[in-house]
């Protein structure tokens, strides 16, 4: 069980920022921006890749809601999700963080040059 599924199940304490039915929006513990927002699904999906197409666009609604109940709809986010442990993902429960707060720069040392498609 991962981290998040535990706190779904309440068996973790979350700063709870949105809720409902299927998604939860709660504050980051190491945040990386002013605002730093983590958005899940309920029910387990590893990453990105397993996810049902049609409870994507739902979670899409979700956290569109989340940007204007925050006040950032405006403004601006960034939104970022990691697939997969060459991806960077930790948590192994589909997750997006949502950053906000502040201009965000880019930080590109991370990039590999010798990637190629």
């Amino acid at each position: 069980m991962t981290i998040f599924e535990k706190i779904v199940a309440g068996e973790i304490p979350c700063n709870k920022v949105l809720e409902n039915e299927k998604f939860l929006a709660f504050r980051d513990i190491n945040p990386r921006a002013p605002i730093h927002i983590l958005i899940i699904p309920k029910k387990h999906f590893e990453n990105i890749q397993e996810m049902d197409p049609a409870l994507m666009g739902e979670m899409l609604s979700f956290i569109q809601e989340l940007a204007r109940f925050i006040g950032v709809d405006k403004s601006g986010y960034r939104l970022i999700t990691n697939c997969g442990e060459n991806g960077g993902q930790e948590v192994m429960h589909l997750h997006f963080h949502l950053l906000a707060g502040s201009k965000l720069g880019w930080d590109r040392s991370s990039a590999n040059p010798q990637s190629t498609f």
